[in-house]
């Protein structure tokens, strides 16, 4: 492989990982900004996921450029398309982001359950934790972590699950308009989770060559 083909190659690995570290943060800040009521940082976020997208957008372009200069061997080959699938996923994990975002703005202040806010932001931390885990196995090419990291997965359904059953059994009139907010949030957490779980399996497939499915979420990721 050319010299300069692996210093390209490493440019695009380091543009994905910048990538994993905003949308990682974009989804924090969403998810505080709806805890915490604040409208005006739910604007912010949601104005920055222009950022997030010209990013994929950009890497995409970074990478057909390498391919089109260069006729690379079938593993780097198979980087470079790894890299692709998963800078999709991390855009729409940004999505996510967003659309935790726009319900800050909608719900309304005293129509608050902090239990249940409480239990969201622990899920955002699982699902936080589970991206940055993919964006290290994605980083030092470890194929077992990225196996090990998708079984987390299991972990942000029972939070999803808990989560929903906390709000079937509202009973206060005045809280239960909030609860479709919450089980959209929920869900946009429960989805982000799925996309981490679709970016460990373009880790495996970077490494072996081998196409994989670690969970039965398919549809709802792609």
């Amino acid at each position: 492989m050319a010299k300069q083909f692996e210093v390209e190659l490493e440019k695009l690995h380091q543009h994905l990982m910048d990538m994993g570290i905003n949308v990682s943060e974009q989804l924090y800040q969403a998810t505080k900004s709806f805890i915490e009521h604040d409208k005006i940082l739910a604007e912010t976020v949601i104005k920055q996921d222009d950022g997030i997208n010209q990013s994929e957008i950009d890497l995409e372009k970074q990478a057909l450029a390498m391919m089109a200069l260069e006729q690379p061997v079938a593993s780097s080959f198979r980087e470079i398309i790894s890299i692709l699938k998963a800078s999709y996923d991390l855009e729409r994990i940004g999505d996510q982001a967003v659309g935790i975002a726009r319900e800050t703005i909608h719900i309304k202040g005293n129509q608050r359950v902090p239990e249940i806010e409480t239990m969201i932001a622990k899920m955002t931390g699982d699902v936080r934790k589970m991206l940055e885990e993919a964006l290290d196995a994605y980083f030092k090419a470890d194929a077992a972590a990225a196996r090990k990291i998708a079984t987390f997965d299991d972990t942000i359904d029972q939070d999803y699950h808990q989560i929903r059953q906390a709000i079937s059994g509202l009973t206060d009139e005045a809280v239960i308009p909030a609860s479709t907010s919450y089980l959209l949030v929920t869900r946009f957490l429960e989805r982000s989770g799925d996309h981490v779980v679709s970016i460990t399996e373009w880790v495996i497939y970077s490494q072996t060559g081998h196409i994989v499915e670690l969970n039965g979420d398919y549809n709802k990721r792609h």
